[in-house]
């Protein structure tokens, strides 16, 4: 370097916001995975849709700040409520331009305004291979189906239900005698490795979202 040549500055890592809704298994595999340096993203903020939900709890026990935003009985609609949860964010400095969002079994759809705000910034985890079996009951879908196999999609959130472009998908085989509970199972242990893979991507720019698409770099 010659002198009076300046460095280029790293990129800080992304703070990292987490929207769950019940006991958050995901959200702790993205958190530990983070404070591990698996994703280079720092861990800034839990939110949760309901109060006393079990996530909340095992986000303290990690140390991360947590924030509830109650959903049942809120009145002002949709676009209120999305106002307070990027209220919410922005106090832990999880920003469009320095924050990262991931869903992890938060029960409500996420509003136009904050997805365009966040566009390419809000990831969500899926338990079946999006395009098949969106919205509710995902396995209960697949095993009515007759499917062999499934899986689970990391993609990212647009304006539609399940619709967002795919980051990264795990197959799951279908076994015989599967019931709901056993297949949910082994799809789950399968989103936690597939959550953290997507995230540590879209975190450190190995992904991004280009015209609707989600781009490997």
């Amino acid at each position: 370097m010659e002198r009076g040549e300046s460095r280029p500055c790293p990129r800080a890592p992304p703070r990292m916001a987490v929207l769950i809704s019940g006991r958050g298994s995901n959200m702790v595999s993205l958190v530990r995975a983070a404070l591990a340096g698996r994703i280079r993203a720092e861990p800034a903020v839990v939110v949760s849709s309901r109060e006393g939900a079990a996530g909340l709890e095992a986000a303290r026990r990690l140390g991360v700040p947590t924030e509830t935003v109650r959903s049942a009985g809120f009145a002002g609609g949709r676009a209120k409520y999305d106002r307070e949860i990027r209220s919410a964010l922005r106090r832990h400095g999880v920003t469009p331009r320095a924050g990262l969002v991931c869903l992890a079994g938060y029960m409500r759809i996420v509003g136009p305004e904050l997805v365009s705000e966040y566009r390419g910034r809000v990831l969500n985890v899926h338990p079946a291979l999006l395009p098949s079996f969106p919205g509710l009951n995902a396995q209960r879908q697949a095993l009515d189906a007759g499917v062999r196999v499934t899986g689970c999609t990391v993609h990212f959130v647009d304006a539609g239900v399940d619709t967002g472009p795919v980051i990264v998908q795990r197959a799951v085989r279908v076994l015989d005698g599967d019931t709901e509970e056993s297949l949910s199972a082994r799809i789950l242990a399968q989103e936690h490795r597939a959550y953290v893979e997507a995230a540590s991507m879209v975190a450190d720019g190995r992904v991004r979202l280009r015209r609707g698409r989600a781009v490997r770099a």
